[in-house]
């Protein structure tokens, strides 16, 4: 199978996603962390966004979630829109709001987020963004 090679941003792999305004309708682009160590196959989400995010991109939580590491505590989770144009992706995915972020990044695209994707749809160009 053909070897992936991710966007880096400052050394570490991204991918752009956009959120949708539910109010005005607005795109609102957003830089993920790929990071296939965030939660797992089965986990209740798949990104963790900054709460503001989720709350202007939904109605209301639809559950809670669990996480450890870095984030370690009991979120909401909300279902927002999602969407890749480069590749047609558009979707309502379950994604957990937190209080803080890594300032350099938007949030975290996790394990089962990136899974959805093969190789064959290219969200992964070969070149490094500027710093």
């Amino acid at each position: 199978m053909p070897r992936n090679q991710w966007v880096l941003s400052r050394g570490r792999p991204v991918i752009e996603v956009e959120l949708t305004d539910a109010t005005t309708g607005d795109f609102l682009p957003r830089l993920m962390l790929a990071d296939t160590g965030a939660g797992d196959a089965l986990a209740g989400f798949e990104l963790i966004l900054h709460e503001d995010d989720c709350q202007r991109s939904s109605d209301s939580p639809s559950h809670t979630a669990s996480l450890g590491g870095a984030y370690s505590g009991i979120y909401l989770v909300y279902s927002v829109r999602i969407q890749i144009p480069a590749i047609g992706f558009d979707d309502n995915i379950p994604v957990v709001g937190v209080p803080d972020l890594d300032e350099d990044l938007d949030g975290i695209a996790c394990f089962r987020f990136l899974n959805r994707f093969k190789v064959r749809h290219r969200i992964l160009p070969t070149v490094e963004k500027p710093e």
